[in-house]
């Protein structure tokens, strides 16, 4: 299986700090189509997001879970399926092996449906993102830099 791992904030909607909101969250401009046009390529999508937030106690995995079933039926709605939506928790100091950029988000991912990590993606809007795509094997990224994914759908092939 080849798949797309995705950052939550700033990739599918704006980041605007911490969002844990459904009023808050806002899908990104073109992402609906972007995802669309990946699944259609074949690829299997998931999430892998840090959410620091919750280790340093501005909202709880109740709230993360109430946002993440809204997105979920969100994208739905637009035929879009996110196969799973992988989340660290843990406040920076705490030293895990989940918070990017360390790999652990996309190698349990790897691990538990069988994902070929040289013919899959990350996307991600910031460093971190990227570094831990590499030292999990991830074939190819891409960091945006104030674009949408929309913006940078073409360079992604099969």
């Amino acid at each position: 299986m080849k798949a797309v791992f995705l950052d939550r904030d700033g990739v599918i909607n704006r980041d605007l700090g911490y969002v844990h909101r459904i009023e808050d969250f806002h899908f990104i401009e073109g992402i609906f189509e972007a995802l669309r046009y990946l699944q259609d390529l074949g690829y299997t999508l998931f999430i892998v997001t840090n959410q620091s937030g919750i280790g340093r106690g501005y909202y709880g995995i109740e709230e993360f879970e109430e946002l993440t079933e809204f997105m979920l039926r969100r994208l739905k709605e637009e035929g879009i399926e996110i196969k799973k939506v992988y989340f660290c928790p843990h406040h920076p100091d705490q030293g895990c092996n989940c918070r990017k950029p360390e790999p652990g988000m996309v190698l349990k991912a790897a691990e538990e449906f069988g994902i070929d990590l040289k013919r899959s993606w990350l996307i991600g809007d910031k460093e971190s993102d990227i570094e831990a795509a590499q030292r999990a094997g991830v074939g190819r990224t891409i960091l945006l830099n104030g674009e949408t994914l929309w913006e940078r759908i073409g360079e992604i092939k099969e």
